[in-house]
């Protein structure tokens, strides 16, 4: 996943970091050569002419347009529902952080651990969607004895949530009022854990497999058709325009897959890590330590 930059209009168009260009090179070189073959046999496979025009290719293509953009559709709203919740996440962790600061007293409760805690929650969730190991992020804020602890857990997310709740019940029990301030924290933290559940119902609920072959079919069968259709009609700019309308049909395939899995490490997927540091930077803050620095835009983060 990469932290994107603001780029003009002319980068935009040689961007080659970070298109899906690169993933469907393999699949225009064989386009290219399917164009090649119509075109030097002049529409014939075989000895055979193939009995093609472009009015079954408008047709097709319209349905076909209509299908995609359902399908990339379908996976932006993963996408756009899986960024709200990692919204949700900030807002929930930072709201956290400053209600226990402000209405519990520093002889009671470790404010410091809370947000070290938080932080962690936050990191954690991200291994958690994406199988990664989280021995060094858990280390570097809680220590190592707690890393062993949680690592052999299968739900570290929720575990570190049951540890804050605790420890808030434990300094609310010492009020004079118990009760009022747990039920306004208590409320964040489960904030926290419905965007676990909500993360956790978009990585285990994929787009219908049956969607994406039938998809997958159609695309591959217009592209390899679509040469012979063209050839008699454009002659020398068949391969031209054959692999154009190849790298757009692939290219929105290619998107639909890598945003439909928001949690996962393709270039187009959810900039976690950067969501994560800035949380991180945010709660730090509140608590007056050191921030580390925020990620430099247009690298590229992968799975840890």
């Amino acid at each position: 996943m990469i932290i994107r930059s603001r780029d003009n209009w002319f980068r935009m168009l040689l961007a080659w970091h970070g298109s899906v260009l690169p993933s469907i090179l393999p699949q225009l070189g064989l386009m290219l050569a399917v164009s090649m073959v119509a075109l030097l046999g002049h529409g014939q496979l075989f000895g055979e002419r193939v009995p093609l025009d472009t009015a079954p290719f408008s047709l097709l293509g319209v349905s076909l347009a209509i299908f995609l953009a359902f399908r990339n559709n379908a996976s932006y709203q993963r996408y756009l529902e899986a960024r709200q919740l990692w919204g949700r996440v900030l807002v929930a962790a930072r709201a956290l952080v400053s209600q226990t600061q402000a209405y519990l007293p520093a002889a009671r409760f470790d404010h410091r651990l809370c947000a070290h805690q938080v932080i962690v929650f936050t990191h954690l969730l991200r291994h958690h969607l994406r199988g990664s190991d989280a021995r060094a992020d858990i280390e570097r804020l809680l220590g190592a004895e707690t890393a062993e602890r949680l690592l052999p857990l299968a739900y570290r997310p929720i575990t570190i949530l049951s540890e804050i709740r605790a420890a808030l019940q434990a300094a609310d029990a010492a009020q004079p009022a118990p009760g009022q301030l747990l039920w306004m924290m208590d409320a964040q933290v489960n904030a926290l854990g419905e965007a676990v559940g909500g993360c956790e119902r978009i990585a285990s609920t994929p787009v219908p497999y049956p969607y994406a072959v039938l998809l997958h079919r159609t695309i591959y069968l217009y592209c390899f058709l679509l040469p012979f259709g063209l050839v008699h009609a454009i002659g020398t700019a068949t391969p031209l325009m054959a692999v154009f309308v190849a790298y757009t049909l692939f290219a929105l395939e290619a998107i639909a897959q890598e945003i439909g899995d928001p949690f996962g490490d393709a270039p187009n997927a959810l900039a976690l890590e950067a969501i994560c540091r800035s949380i991180e930077r945010s709660v730090l803050e509140m608590i007056g330590e050191q921030l580390p620095p925020e990620l430099a835009a247009g690298k590229d983060f992968r799975v840890n």
